[in-house]
C-alpha cells in the first residue's frame, strides 16, 4: 500500500483546462454535472462532502490524434495542445435546478430523449470524471445526453475509507439527480459506473425501489456495472431488494483485476463482484457477465475504458446482450475479432481469436 501511495503521488492527474481555441480542433463532448463535492478555496471541486447537489455543463474537446481509451491530461504548466490532449471549451454552473433541467431538456431533445448518467469510482478527481465519461462516450458511442455524477472522492490512493464513506454519504445526491434528470424529460436512462461507484449505483436503486419511486425505476433502460468493487453477498442482496432489475443489466468483470484483488484483501473477502468467475451465487438474477481478463493490463482494472481493441469490440454495447437472448449458445462472429463462450447461463467470456489461434498453433 505505502508502495501504490509513493507510485501515485508521482503520476500526474487529471485536471480541468479551459481552451476555447480546442472547440474548433476536437470532436465535442457535452457533459452535465451534478456533484456533492464541495468547493476549495479557488473555487475548485474538491473531496469534502456537501449536501446539498450542484449542477453544471462542461464541453470537452476530444482531440484527433489519440487511440481509442487514451486520455492525455493536459500539462499543469506549459503549453496545451489541443490536437493531443483533453481539454474544456466551456464551463458552466447553474445557480438553480430549474436552470440545469431547462438546458438539459433541449439536449435531451436532440438525443431522442435518453441520457447515459456514469458513476466514477475510488480515487477520482473531478476532472477525472468529466474527462473520463467524455472518452467513454465518443469511443463507445453511447446514446443519449452525457450526465456525471461526481461524488465526493478523496483522490488519493490510501483513502479507500473515506471514499467507501463517501460512496454511502452520495446515495441521496445520486437519487436527486436521477430525479432530475426524469424530470427534464428523459424517457430511458442507461447507468453506468465503475469501481466503487457500481456500489453506490447499486444502493441508490434499492433506496428508490424502498422508497416506492417506480416512475424513476421505469425510466431506468440499462445498467453497465465496469469492474464493480461490491461483495457478493450484498451485491445479491440489493439486487433482491429491486422488484425487477433494469435490463440489460451487465457486468464487465475480470479476475486479474489487481485492484479488486487488493479491496478483497483490504475487506477480508475472497472475491468482488468484478472478480467474479463463479457466479452461481447469481445464477438466478438477470445478469450478464462479460469476462474480459484476456485484455486485462496493468492494473487491470478500467479494461472496457482503457483497451483500443475491447473498445473497437463493444462499439455499442448494449445491444451485446439482447444478441444472446434467443440463442444463448458458444459462437464465433458475433463481434468481429472475438470468440464469445457462454459458460453458465450468465457468464460470457471474451477471448481474442489471434490468441486462441496461437495456442491451438502450440
Amino acid at each position: 500500500m505505502l508502495a501504490l501511495g509513493v507510485l501515485a503521488a508521482c503520476t500526474q492527474r487529471g485536471r480541468l483546462t479551459l481552451a476555447p481555441e480546442a472547440h474548433s480542433i476536437g470532436a465535442q463532448r457535452e457533459v452535465f454535472v451534478g456533484s456533492t463535492r464541495g468547493l476549495d478555496d479557488a473555487g475548485n471541486y474538491d473531496g469534502s462532502r456537501v449536501e446539498a447537489v450542484s449542477f453544471g455543463r462542461y464541453d470537452i474537446s476530444i482531440p484527433p490524434d489519440r487511440q481509442p481509451g487514451e486520455i492525455a491530461w493536459p500539462p499543469r504548466s506549459g503549453k496545451i495542445d489541443p490536437k493531443t490532449q483533453f481539454l474544456t471549451t466551456s464551463a458552466t454552473r447553474y445557480p438553480s435546478d430549474k436552470q440545469f433541467r431547462s438546458a438539459l431538456a433541449s439536449d435531451l431533445r436532440l438525443h431522442d430523449d435518453e441520457a447515459v448518467i456514469f458513476v466514477h469510482g475510488f480515487n477520482n478527481t473531478f476532472s477525472e470524471g468529466v474527462y473520463r465519461i467524455a472518452q467513454m462516450s465518443y469511443d463507445l458511442g453511447l446514446p443519449g445526453s452525457v450526465v456525471h455524477y461526481s461524488w465526493p472522492s478523496a483522490a488519493q490512493p490510501l483513502g479507500y475509507v473515506y471514499d467507501r464513506d463517501s460512496a454511502l454519504f452520495a446515495r441521496d445526491g445520486l437519487e436527486r439527480l436521477l430525479l432530475e434528470v426524469e424530470a427534464a424529460g428523459a424517457r430511458r436512462v442507461v447507468l453506468v459506473a465503475h469501481s466503487m461507484g457500481s456500489a453506490l449505483v447499486m444502493e441508490t436503486l434499492r433506496q428508490i425501489a424502498i422508497r416506492g419511486e417506480s416512475r424513476v425505476l421505469a425510466r431506468i433502460g440499462g445498467v453497465v456495472l465496469i469492474s464493480p468493487d461490491i461483495d457478493v453477498d450484498v451485491f445479491r442482496a440489493q439486487a433482491l431488494a429491486i422488484p425487477r432489475l433494469p435490463q440489460p443489466f451487465i457486468v464487465f468483470s475480470s479476475e486479474r483485476d489487481r485492484v479488486l484483488r487488493l479491496s478483497a484483501t483490504l475487506t477480508g473477502q475472497r472475491d468482488r463482484l468484478g472478480t467474479l468467475v463463479d457466479v452461481s451465487k447469481v445464477s438466478d438474477l438477470p445478469i450478464t457477465f462479460l469476462d474480459t481478463a484476456a485484455y486485462s493490463s496493468g492494473a487491470g482494472h478500467f479494461n472496457l475504458g482503457d483497451s483500443p481493441s475491447l473498445l473497437r469490440l463493444l462499439d455499442g454495447i448494449l445491444s451485446v446482450d439482447a444478441a444472446f437472448d434467443t440463442d444463448r449458445t458458444a459462437r464465433t462472429g458475433l463481434l468481429p475479432g472475438v470468440v464469445l463462450t457462454v459458460q453458465s447461463a450468465t457468464r460470457i467470456v471474451l477471448s481474442p481469436v489471434v490468441a486462441i489461434s496461437n495456442e491451438l498453433q502450440r
